[in-house]
């Protein structure tokens, strides 16, 4: 028998730390499903304001915490909580920054305006995710990103971590919903991602900074995709097809029965 196969969750929710969704529904009981498939997993999510740590009991992990992350050349600190699911007995790590996090909503303010820094939270989240996980040294062999605030991680993974011994044999997978940003990126998204490693060239989808290109470059960076909801950006959909990749379709029914779970765990197999 082969080693135990390892999935790491990145997501944009989970209940019950937020309310119900489509996308926090998979958050939480997909990695309970593939848990009890007999794989290792770990979650990763931001820390929002709107999350109860008290309720939740969330707890610092010192051995994780304590990095600086560099955005735009300001030192931002990094602080790793974690909230235990018993009932699922599984963890949930937190990425923690009060300048970025703090605020009680996920995207757009009280307006509906989509936060005039969200491009700095999508790299600050992505490369703390995997600075986390490199210096917890759990090495991965499966990858699944979920979420807005995902999308920048598939290109670090291939263009930066490709030769890291944590990351080298890991596989990306991406799930799609309709979550997009529908109002354009800081036109400086593309700069502030730009860092050792990174070409201009590899950045080139975010020349027009708009959700779905973001989404596009995540899907360009990846091993396979999965269209996790209905609603999903035609032309991002037809993007995703033409790259080649192995591709899971939606399936409403299967979401709704749960029974999605042996689907996803087929579609890891297959990496």
């Amino acid at each position: 028998m082969g080693e135990t196969k390892r999935v790491l969750f990145i997501n944009s929710e989970i209940v019950p730390y937020l309310p119900e969704s489509p996308i926090a529904n998979i958050g939480r009981y997909l990695p309970q499903g593939i848990q009890e498939r007999k794989k290792e997993i770990r979650s990763f999510m931001p820390r929002y304001g709107c999350i109860n740590e008290r309720k939740n009991q969330l707890h610092e992990v010192i051995r994780l915490s304590g990095m600086n992350i560099v955005i735009g050349n300001v030192d931002r600190p990094l602080i790793i909580k974690v909230s235990s699911l018993a009932a699922a007995r599984m963890q949930v790590y937190f990425i923690v920054n009060d300048d970025y996090f703090q605020r009680k909503a996920l995207m757009t303010d009280a307006k509906g305006a989509a936060f005039p820094d969200n491009a700095e939270r999508i790299i600050f989240f992505a490369r703390s995710v995997l600075e986390t996980v490199k210096k917890s040294r759990w090495a991965p062999d499966i990858i699944h990103c979920h979420g807005w605030i995902s999308h920048l991680i598939p290109l670090y993974l291939k263009k930066i971590y490709y030769n890291d011994p944590i990351f080298a044999s890991s596989k990306i997978i991406l799930s799609l919903y309709d979550d997009l940003q529908k109002e354009p990126f800081q036109s400086d998204f593309a700069a502030k991602a730009l860092i050792p490693g990174i070409s201009e060239d590899d950045l080139a989808l975010l020349k027009e900074p708009t959700g779905v290109n973001l989404a596009k470059l995540a899907a360009q960076n990846s091993d396979g995709v999965i269209f996790g909801s209905e609603g999903i950006d035609s032309g991002l959909e037809s993007f995703c097809r033409g790259l080649g990749l192995p591709v899971l379709d939606y399936d409403g029914e299967r979401i709704a029965d749960g029974s999605y779970i042996d689907d996803y765990n087929a579609f890891y197999d297959r990496f």
